[in-house]
């Protein structure tokens, strides 16, 4: 059981600074069109967008053949780019 705590706290403990490392980043990069950093809501919507960029995407889970079983290889890869960026736009 303390083996079990110990592990748990240094999973967790990892986790937050993987995270924190990612909000360091993103927090580096709110910066405006014109270099200037920005502050408030923007800053804050930045940030989170950022975020949301690091994790997965939905591209992932739609990656499928027409008669309904997962894409492999190169397929996947062109697919998900093209989902991405029609994502994007």
């Amino acid at each position: 059981m303390k083996f079990l705590a110990i592990v748990l706290t240094t999973l967790l403990s990892l986790s937050s600074l993987a995270y924190a490392k990612d909000l360091k980043e993103c927090e580096a990069k709110a910066v405006s069109k014109d270099g200037k950093p920005l502050y408030g809501a923007a800053k804050d919507a930045s940030i989170k967008k950022c975020l949301g960029d690091a994790k997965p995407s939905n591209c992932e889970s739609k990656a499928l053949s027409k008669d309904g079983k997962p894409l492999y290889g190169a397929a996947k890869d062109a697919f998900i780019k093209k989902c991405e960026a029609d994502a994007k736009k």
